[in-house]
């Protein structure tokens, strides 16, 4: 095997993952995801997109004054305003502060989006990177929609970018086009095409609108590609992204025949995992690849013989290489403060003192209702109790009747903006009465999407998990809430949902 050469990962969990359906975080939210992905130890941080919003631009600055080893970037277009904005915010970086600048170079997008020409939108971005390098050397340019770009006029741009200080240049597949077979050819073709191409760092920021965007970053890698970008979990616009973890294990895993490694700690990467979707509600699929909950188990008689006589026979990577913790039972209700702490950190959990003592509270009251508490209850526990927005509504308590014989009601009790109300209401059932009674509590005129409930472990005991999708002038958010009757579940998923639709700043889009 040929010398093993290090691939850069740069994570946009916090910039394009953000832009999943709902998937909206706030600024602590965002900054506790920051810090895992500092212990995974990626690369480069994309934290966000500094003049999308306010929310958006104190995220980049929090981010950028809080953590300390990877770099942090922040997104602009190939403008001045976009550009000076997100060095205000990165500046805090320092040295590692990375300007990430981009413009559209396919022709549908020049014609139809910017009206431009090919001089033109030359012209623009190699103004954009000097802007950018005027205020730091380590600058980042994309050419979006990059894959359905003619090659020719591809590689013009990108000669262009790096002679005015581009150090990194994306090829990006903005929509998730292209099949590993092309996508090789594409970066083969800029690495044999480009004068300079040896002066900047090639990198690939894949969609998955084709389920192929970890093949594609893979093809692109054994191009000569040197940076990938991804996401935990592969969230992201439409289909979402590369996925961080299985680009990560790929490369661990087939050494043999890719000779490339990560500068990634992959124990760390299921809790990472988990974090982000106590975080943003949106659940891995139990067959997703590395992190699912299916991903190590073995169902057929053949395969679980074979696994308990030598692990190899059906695993081609160890549970524990991505922090999975096998023995999944770890407190009960005689479980004293220290191991309770002890086991929130190993999940990844970093709280305060005061956010501590909540969370312990509501797993000491959980504990008396249930035998045995597990991981993914812990999970529930920091989701609901500390894990959440700034609480404009608040459930104070509710009681339903419900039955065969009886019109479901909901006596709904909470605090709105300070002043307590209550109301009943009768609904199809007891989720319906109980919405309806929050509906007419808070005025709301959100749309409900989508309802979900699924229990978090097994055993009649178990808590009950509850994700609701609410739509407002057009805008999407996801509500999560746990607790072991599953009608206040869905009633704090349903708060936690509007919570989000008032406190959670609007931001502009972008596609790369």
């Amino acid at each position: 095997m040929s010398e093993v050469k290090n691939i850069t990962i740069f994570d946009t969990t916090l910039r394009d993952g953000e832009q999943s359906p709902g998937a909206s975080m706030n600024i602590e939210e965002k900054l506790r995801i920051a810090h895992h992905l500092e212990k995974l130890n990626v690369d480069v941080i994309e934290a966000g997109f500094p003049i999308a919003s306010d929310g958006d631009f104190e995220a980049v600055k929090r981010v950028a004054q809080a953590i300390k080893g990877p770099q942090i970037a922040g997104l602009s277009r190939a403008n001045n305003m976009d550009i000076d904005r997100a060095w205000e915010a990165l500046k805090y970086a320092g040295e590692r502060g990375r300007i990430h600048t981009f413009i559209a170079t396919s022709d549908i997008h020049m014609k139809y989006k910017l009206k431009m020409s090919e001089e033109q939108v030359i012209e623009t971005a190699v103004k954009a990177v000097k802007r950018a390098a005027g205020y730091t050397p380590n600058v980042e340019f994309s050419a979006e929609d990059a894959v359905r770009t003619r090659l020719p006029f591809l590689a013009k741009v990108v000669e262009a970018v790096i002679d005015a200080g581009a150090k990194t240049v994306n090829i990006p597949d903005t929509v998730g086009y292209t099949i590993p077979s092309e996508y090789f050819n594409i970066i083969r073709y800029l690495k044999e095409n480009v004068a300079n191409v040896d002066k900047a760092v090639l990198s690939v920021h894949c969609h998955n609108d084709l389920g192929l965007a970890v093949a594609n970053s893979l093809a692109a890698v054994q191009a000569g590609a040197q940076q990938v970008e991804c996401t935990i979990n592969g969230i992201g616009e439409r289909a979402g992204n590369c996925s961080l973890e299985e680009i990560v294990m790929a490369l661990r895993t087939r050494q043999d025949i890719m000779p490339f490694s990560t500068n990634v700690v992959t124990e760390h990467i299921y809790a990472a995992s988990k974090l982000l979707s106590t975080i943003t509600g949106l659940v891995v699929q139990p067959n997703k690849a590395i992190v699912g909950a299916n991903a190590f188990a073995h169902e057929a008689g053949i395969h679980q013989h074979g696994v308990l006589m030598e692990k190899s026979t059906y695993e081609i990577m160890t549970p524990e290489s991505i922090g999975l913790n096998q023995n999944k039972l770890v407190l009960g209700k005689h479980s004293g403060r220290h191991a309770f702490i002890k086991r929130l950190e190993e999940l990844g959990y970093e709280l305060s003192k005061e956010d501590t003592e909540k969370a312990f509270v509501r797993f000491k009251t959980l504990a008396d209702q249930k035998k045995e508490i597990f991981d993914e209850d812990l999970d529930a526990i920091v989701a609901d109790e500390i894990i959440r927005v700034p609480e404009v509504f608040k459930l104070l308590q509710m009681s339903v009747s419900s039955g065969s014989f009886t019109a479901p009601t909901a006596t709904v009790e909470m605090e709105i903006k300070g002043e307590v109300k209550k109301d009943a209401e009768m609904g199809d059932g007891p989720v319906d009465a109980t919405f309806k009674a929050i509906k007419k509590l808070t005025g709301t005129t959100a749309r409900l999407l989508h309802f979900s409930v699924g229990a978090i472990t097994g055993g009649t005991d178990a808590q009950g998990e509850c994700t609701v999708r609410l739509e407002l002038e057009g805008r999407e958010v996801l509500g999560q809430g746990a607790h072991p009757d599953i009608i206040v579940a869905s009633a704090r998923a349903y708060i936690n949902a509007l919570n989000k639709i008032e406190t959670t700043p609007l931001r502009t889009s972008v596609h790369l």
